[in-house]
């Protein structure tokens, strides 16, 4: 016999995670709604930061402005002032006695006049005869040199830097008599200086730091000492940056921006005045803005999701109906109940899917009903052609026992035949009503599987064409447990007969081991025979299912797996071939023959 039905090892599908409807309209409305929201964001962000320096750079250039109509005024007061002092006949009589200690004690009082933070006289050669400052530092020296580069130059204001303080100047020639009759007396200046009370004040009015330069030096800021001197240790092409407008600076850590303006435009050294805002601190804002900005993103993520999952909840429920009851038609429920209200195409595809179910169990009905005919037209045609043998036995054997002449042992022959012919039928009838049982008739008592096995032997050897196959029963462990002996006899009396069946008259053999395992109880019934043979293989277990017996009912397998299966275990071909052949029944442990027992 050939090698029975193989399991192939089948490689297990890779597990795919099943996303629901819902799920998909919620991941896709968060996905969609988080881009939107990070898009948003993004934009927003973007364009306030361009609006914020584009505010900054306004201030800045409105801060320049302002100190430009503030120094044109201041001109334009120091101008009116310096040609009404020029005119005073005590300047003019004080500037005729050409000695220079005389003019610097009498021009005290007009310099406190003017209300200049710088006051000059010089005499008509252009040397200094008299010099007033409101604060130290700036020098005779430093005045005498400036005054000399400024005579040089034909304009109305000019810068004088000395001592770490900045001045603008304005000259204003003073003349003996009217100024037709080109009769100098002198020269006189008056300044105000660039210093930290006008910083502050165009600081106020910026809202912004402030910083004077002369050419690399730093004359005045509104910074704090640290921040100033990070100021000052730029390179030194930052006042030439300064001069020409930058954008951005780094100072004490915080980043500015700023705007500049040239104060002598054509100076040999650059003077510059620059306006700097922190535009870290004007974007502190956004921070803020940023976050809320984020939660009610976050907010609006979370109510539209609320809302989609209502409205998907609305739209997937009537389908995860459909599917529940699919899911129930796959394990022949055809009575779910399906909800198919309204008009939509899922209550269409609800109302088709229950018609077809209907169809479909109707159509089952009528399959059941056509294969419980032909099964029992395949029975009635098997007891029929299997009983017709016996009960002809039966007859024939009868008429002769009603012949005279007979002795007693032709009589004991011919009774002999009639009673293995009514042993066939009788096993014919015990089969048939065993594969009708259910698992219920199971009596369960507690005893040694050897026991039940070795009855089987025995019955098996009263058979006369048996008596040359060796049957050995062997124990391997625990043989002990519940079972049915009736049933268990049955089992071990079909395989038995089947294997002696199959093996050699001569060199037949048959050996049933009974061994202890972890699940159970394990029974091999092995033999030397040919094997099965290919045909059957695969409807071994089937009813009615025979081949090679003259007088097999092809219920003796059948038999045995149900009375397996309803102790809980199995019956399979473990090997089988030439010279080879074994069936493996495997029963279950005591637990479960217990159940059985007290059900």
């Amino acid at each position: 016999m050939g090698n029975g039905p193989s399991k192939s090892a089948v490689a297990p599908a890779p597990i795919r995670a099943k996303l629901r409807l819902r799920t998909k309209f919620l991941l896709s409305f968060l996905l969609i709604s988080s881009a939107l929201t990070c898009g948003t964001l993004l934009i927003v962000q973007h364009q306030v930061t361009l609006q914020l320096r584009g505010d900054i750079s306004g201030d800045l250039r409105n801060s320049v402005a302002a100190f430009q109509d503030f120094q044109r005024q201041r001109e334009l007061s120091l101008t009116h002032s310096a040609e009404l002092l020029a005119n005073l006949p005590n300047l003019r009589a004080m500037m005729t006695t050409q000695d220079a200690p005389t003019i610097q004690d009498a021009s005290t009082g007009i310099w406190r006049l003017a209300g200049s933070e710088l006051f000059l006289l010089a005499d008509r050669t252009g040397k200094v005869a008299a010099l007033h400052t409101a604060t130290p530092g700036f020098t005779r020296g430093d005045a005498q040199e400036f005054l000399s580069s400024s005579l040089r130059q034909d304009e109305s204001g000019y810068w004088w830097y000395g001592g770490g303080h900045l001045y603008e100047v304005f000259l204003q020639p003073i003349y003996f008599g009217a100024e037709s009759d080109n009769n100098p007396l002198g020269v006189m200046a008056i300044g105000y200086e660039i210093n930290d009370h006008i910083a502050r004040d165009i600081s106020r009015v910026a809202s912004s730091q402030v910083a004077f330069r002369y050419g690399n030096s730093l004359v005045v800021t509104t910074f704090s000492p640290a921040e100033e001197l990070d100021l000052q240790n730029h390179t030194r092409d930052t006042a030439r940056v300064f001069t020409e407008g930058g954008s951005e600076i780094q100072i004490g850590g915080q980043k500015f921006l700023y705007t500049s303006v040239d104060l002598a435009p054509g100076a040999v050294t650059p003077i510059s005045l620059t306006v700097l805002k922190s535009y870290d601190q004007a974007t502190l804002f956004l921070g803020s803005l940023n976050r809320l900005l984020l939660l009610i993103g976050l907010l609006a993520v979370a109510a539209g999701s609320l809302i989609i999952f209502l409205i998907s909840d609305t739209f997937t429920q009537p389908l995860a109906n459909l599917v529940e009851g699919v899911r129930a038609l796959e394990m022949g429920d055809f009575s779910y109940p399906l909800e198919s209200v309204g008009g939509d195409e899922v209550a269409e595809v609800s109302r088709a899917f229950d018609g077809m179910r209907t169809s479909l169990r109707v159509a089952q009905r009528r399959l059941i009903d056509a294969e419980r005919l032909a099964t029992i037209g395949r029975m009635a045609s098997s007891i029929s052609h299997d009983l017709r043998h016996p009960l002809t036995a039966v007859m024939a054997n009868a008429e002769f026992l009603s012949e005279p002449g007979l002795d007693a042992a032709q009589r004991e022959d011919l009774y002999r035949e009639i009673r293995d012919a009514v042993d066939r039928m009788t096993d014919l009838v015990e089969s048939l009503l065993e594969f009708s049982r259910a698992r219920e008739h199971l009596r369960p008592v507690y005893g040694r599987m050897a026991d039940t096995a070795n009855r089987a032997v025995h019955a098996v050897q009263r058979h006369p064409e048996f008596n040359g196959v060796d049957i050995q029963v062997s124990c391997e462990g625990r043989d002990e447990g519940w079972f049915d002996p009736k049933k268990m006899e049955r089992v071990f009396l079909n395989l038995l007969l089947n294997a002696c069946a199959a093996v050699p008259r001569d060199s037949g053999h048959v050996e049933v081991n009974i061994r202890e395992a972890k699940k159970g109880l394990e029974v091999r019934v092995e033999d030397n025979g040919p094997g099965i043979p290919e045909p059957i293989r695969d409807t071994l277990f089937e009813p009615f299912v025979s081949y090679g017996k003259e007088n097999g009912t092809g219920l003796g397998l059948t038999v045995v797996q149900k009375i397996s299966q309803d102790h809980g275990g199995d019956v399979s071909i473990e090997a089988t071939g030439a010279g080879r052949t074994v069936f493996k029944l495997v029963l279950p442990h005591d637990g479960l023959a217990a159940d059985l027992h007290t059900s």
